[in-house]
């Protein structure tokens, strides 16, 4: 019923944004993790205020670059900008507004495994790299005792675009993979050594779907939506856990308490203390000017941003999104008032 219903606001998003092209309140584009959740927010909006916004599900890096050159009202991302990027907006100063928290997944197609492989971050940065090329190599044998694993070559299925969920993905790979940390690094675009290229989520969900011996990574809606196996990531504490809302919000909890305090809200929650917390997690943030040249813009992304805070972050559970704790979402929904021309 979920998938279904998931599906359903997909098409209805579409339908709306078609329908409405020409009397849109307000725009915006980036980031395709939050993007089913972002759809059902806007939808529910609109019927609720009459406020109709249009959103690209481009990649993080084109919502940056949207923003930044002022052709949208605000932008999206699951990978906070770097000081050099907010330097370069022409708006003025940006400011980040983390929006829900998600998990990427490590998905896979292995149709003759029907359990949920065990990876560690060694595991797949090695994997990423090339370095261990099929699925019944030793070291994956080794976290999935019993398992009877194919000897089928690995195919990668890496994104093509900009992506904050490759820097979810790479930033985690960074942390737990000390190969992976020396060579390609942590950033929204990578040099891959190796792999097939998808552009988005669903571009990457699709090719592996489609192919079987594929790995790629993706985030936790669409490999529901697509029917994919994922795995159990062993986190910080040694435990191998797979990304429920409760090992989501396990672990932001220790990075809310920090973002009580912080006006910046950058932070990377991947790898985070605590035995029950999925390793690869993160908030999403909207990127908005402090100060945006239309005052009747601002009020009614402020009033979007309120209603998102507060009534939107009920909605996030049933899509596989962790909802912001209690404390931080009213932080928030204060700050979002105070945006030039919000009342």
């Amino acid at each position: 019923m979920r998938l279904r219903t998931f599906a359903v606001l997909l098409v209805l998003s579409v339908t709306t944004t078609a329908a409405t092209a020409q009397s849109v309140d307000l725009t915006g584009a980036g980031a395709t993790f939050p993007y089913p959740l972002y759809s059902k927010w806007f939808s529910d909006y609109a019927t609720k205020a009459g406020v109709r916004i249009n959103y690209q599900s481009i990649g993080s890096g084109g919502g940056i670059r949207q923003l930044s050159e002022q052709t949208v009202d605000f932008g999206a991302s699951d990978a906070p900008m770097s000081d050099a990027e907010l330097s370069k907006a022409k708006g003025g100063k940006i400011l980040h507004f983390p929006m829900v928290l998600g998990a990427v997944v490590v998905t896979y197609n292995l149709p003759e495994v029907q359990k949920a492989l065990r990876l560690s971050g060694v595991v797949l940065g090695d994997i990423f790299l090339g370095k261990i090329t099929k699925w019944n190599d030793p070291r994956i044998a080794a976290l999935n005792p019993g398992v009877k694993l194919p000897s089928k070559d690995i195919l990668v299925v890496h994104r093509s675009d900009g992506s904050g969920t490759t820097f979810i993905f790479t930033d985690y790979l960074s942390v737990a993979a000390p190969a992976w940390k020396s060579g390609p690094g942590t950033g929204k675009e990578v040099r891959w050594p190796v792999g097939l290229g998808g552009k988005g989520n669903e571009g990457v969900a699709g090719q592996v779907r489609q192919i079987v011996g594929a790995i790629g990574y993706v985030e936790l809606a669409y490999a529901r939506q697509n029917k994919l196996a994922y795995a159990e990531i062993q986190n910080a504490a040694g435990a191998y856990v797979a990304p429920t809302t409760e090992a989501i919000t396990e672990a932001a909890a220790v990075a809310a308490q920090k973002l009580e305090k912080d006006t910046d809200y950058r932070v990377s929650i991947v790898n985070a203390p605590g035995k029950k917390a999925y390793p690869i997690a993160s908030f999403t943030w909207l990127l908005v000017y402090e100060k945006m040249p239309n005052a009747v813009k601002a009020k009614k992304l402020a009033d979007f941003m309120k209603y998102a805070f507060i009534d939107g972050q009920k909605s996030a559970a049933a899509l596989d999104y962790a909802p912001l704790p209690t404390n931080l979402a009213r932080q928030l929904e204060k700050r979002a008032v105070a945006l030039a021309g919000a009342k």
